[in-house]
């Protein structure tokens, strides 16, 4: 346990504090058992060793990563005995999902230790979901995205923006302090400000090796495939990557991946649970997730100018930044006349020359462009919809 304790403080006095991301005021950090879930990559790691360095004991908190060799011959649980005798009070678990029958565990160590508080984090959201069911009545649950355009402009260039709400946009509240033209910023934001490891070396190297591990090693180790199966995902996610908006036709896609149309819907909602895609649904299932899916996204737009390359469409990667930026917020559902629809409030989202034809007469509705700075009436620049959280 002494080599644990070694590696964490070693990762804790390297740990920055000068920036935190958007959900840690969010989490109720006094709960005694935190799961926080997200994609590889977002700065869940980070964001609870700021947490520990901000306002815990290091003598009574321990930090440790299920992929540690420690585990290969230790149990977390007989780890979470020895550390409570030794007046441990808060066990932070990253990779909680690479622990076999993780859940049982962490339900014996709430159920022994009621002094000790846990928090787990977790890339592969599939197992955590899995998992969680078994936590339900224990463990809270969060889950982190990438960056938003407000956050990126804190991380990348020191420019603090308070979050606005959706209404407070649509009234032209949104600025800049000290930028006069945000068009060059947001156009960085989109090919390479969503993920926090940006700022380090070789972004597109890592970013590939994260999509490459999610596909090949995370979703087929949940779901039970073989190796030629996580190919079949890898080819799935090229399709809708070099799509335009990508409306799913399962029949044509199981032709292509030469699988049993049955299995695509299986194969889309792995993808999209492990942060790669995302799924735009219609109004029918009336419960949030529950309706038709009408289109499928790449997840964000870094991957789009990542895994589509020259094949990047502009409409594309509009639509993809307006519901990745929404969706942490708000309900983002298909609209029937328009792109989306929020609540009372319609969205079309286009290039600057996009017209007011297509939402006319309709009540609440905005059209939303590219390439403008400044909004007027129900015309919203689409930067702005970065500024949510």
């Amino acid at each position: 346990m002494d080599k644990l304790f070694e590696q964490f403080l070693k990762l804790l006095k390297e740990t920055n504090t000068d920036f935190f991301r958007y959900i840690y005021t969010e989490v109720n950090w006094n709960n005694r058992m935190i799961g926080l879930t997200g994609p590889r990559g977002v700065g869940k790691t980070t964001l609870v060793l700021q947490h520990i360095k901000k306002n815990l004991n290091s003598a009574k908190t321990l930090y440790v990563t299920a992929e540690d060799f420690y585990f290969a011959d230790n149990k977390l649980i007989d780890l979470a005995g020895a550390f409570v005798k030794r007046g441990g009070k808060y066990l932070f678990v990253d990779e909680i999902h690479k622990y076999k029958d993780w859940a049982k565990e962490l339900k014996l160590i709430y159920d022994y230790h009621p002094e000790l508080n846990v928090v787990f984090t977790g890339s592969s959201v599939l197992d955590i979901r899995k998992g969680a069911s078994d936590l339900s009545r224990r463990a809270v649950m969060y889950h982190m995205q990438g960056l938003s355009f407000r956050e990126y402009l804190q991380l990348f260039h020191q420019i603090a923006v308070q979050s606005l709400s959706l209404e407070e946009i649509l009234q032209h509240k949104a600025e800049l302090p000290g930028v006069k033209h945000p068009l060059p910023l947001f156009e960085d934001y989109l090919k390479r400000g969503y993920y926090p490891f940006a700022l380090e070396e070789d972004f597109e190297m890592r970013l590939q090796q994260i999509v490459n591990q999610t596909l090949e090693t995370d979703i087929p180790l949940h779901a039970g495939m073989n190796v030629s199966t996580g190919r079949k995902l890898k080819l799935l996610l090229a399709i809708i990557a070099k799509s335009v908006p990508f409306k799913p036709n399962m029949t044509s896609i199981a032709t292509a991946l030469s699988s049993s149309r049955n299995n695509i819907a299986d194969y889309c909602l792995f993808i999209e649970e492990a942060g790669m895609i995302a799924q735009l649904r219609d109004a029918t299932g009336g419960i949030r997730g529950l309706g038709k899916v009408d289109k499928i996204y790449l997840d964000n737009t870094n991957l789009i100018y990542s895994l589509a390359n020259e094949n990047s469409n502009t409409g594309n990667i509009r639509e993809t930044f307006f519901l990745n930026q929404l969706r942490v917020k708000y309900d983002v559902i298909a609209s029937p006349i328009a792109d989306f629809l929020i609540g009372d409030y319609t969205f079309e989202v286009g290039g600057k020359n996009k017209g007011l034809k297509q939402i006319q007469g309709i009540d609440k509705a905005f059209i939303v462009k590219d390439d403008i700075e400044l909004g007027y009436l129900n015309t919203i620049p689409l930067w702005q919809f970065g500024l949510t959280y």
